[in-house]
């Protein structure tokens, strides 16, 4: 199916991480289409994943950025304008589960809301008068966290359920400006960082298999790739007329019956 998506400027955040990241899996999907990527991070590792699409002939642009500084998100934008002179989608994608729980420090609790949620406002803010001549859109990349919480985790899960609440804030002040806002909730994807993590664990063999039981359907997780193509598919005009939408791509996770999760 083509999306459509050739030539468009894509603003994405968190696009950096490691190789087969939901971030950088994106990436790579978003060029794969066509489209121009625009890549906010604050990994070098950036550099060279653009360097390789423009090697392959696909127009792209690094802005290494630390998100939690706004001064370095509006000077991101303001290259990637001076470079393209539009801007036609905005994938907020900044996201780090940081344990930041009631025990933690103020400056800490601040840090991961400026990190998990403020950004997705900085950089809407900045894009926005560019969104608006293109009539593009925005995508949130969201946690069922935001939703169902985790436990030691405050920093995360209120900002995640920020950017629940931004998603259909924008969805209502930008319906005039004919501007899409959707997000895209994630619950269990095997990642190269859910691996690490899994690795830490003295049981982690266990662990993981007590998760993946959990998941309705065929009791596996979801994949960065499933869920870039849920993105992809939901920037494309394919979605036109959706807007205002939390998305689930979990298999199942959050919201069907219990009484699936048998032996």
């Amino acid at each position: 199916m083509d999306l459509g998506l050739k030539g468009k400027v894509v603003v994405i955040t968190g696009a950096a991480g490691i190789e087969g990241s939901i971030g950088e899996t994106i990436l790579q999907k978003l060029a794969d289409e066509g489209a121009t990527p625009a890549v906010i991070d604050r990994n070098a590792r950036g550099f060279g994943y653009v360097e390789k699409l423009q090697k392959r002939g696909i127009d792209a642009i690094f802005c290494q950025a630390d998100v939690t500084n706004p001064d370095q998100i509006k000077s991101a934008i303001q290259t990637i304008s001076e470079k393209y002179g539009r801007i036609d989608v905005v994938i907020n994608n900044v996201g780090v589960n940081d344990g930041v729980g009631l025990d933690a420090s103020y400056e800490d609790f601040m840090n991961s809301l400026k990190l998990n949620m403020v950004s997705y406002f900085l950089t809407v803010k900045h894009a926005l008068p560019l969104l608006k001549k293109s009539k593009g859109n925005i995508l949130n990349i969201g946690s069922k966290v935001g939703l169902t919480g985790q436990g030691g985790t405050s920093g995360y899960a209120a900002s995640k359920g920020g950017v629940l609440g931004l998603t259909r804030e924008w969805a209502v002040d930008l319906i005039k400006n004919q501007i899409r806002v959707n997000a895209i909730i994630i619950a269990e994807s095997w990642t190269p960082a859910y691996d690490n993590w899994i690795k830490t664990l003295e049981n982690g063999e266990e662990k993981l298999k007590s998760i993946v039981k959990k998941i309705p359907l065929q009791n596996r997780m979801t994949t960065p790739g499933e869920i870039a193509d849920t993105c992809l598919f939901t920037i494309s005009n394919k979605s036109s007329h959706t807007t205002g939408q939390f998305i689930f791509c979990d298999g199942g996770y959050v919201h069907l019956d219990r009484s699936l999760l048998t032996e």
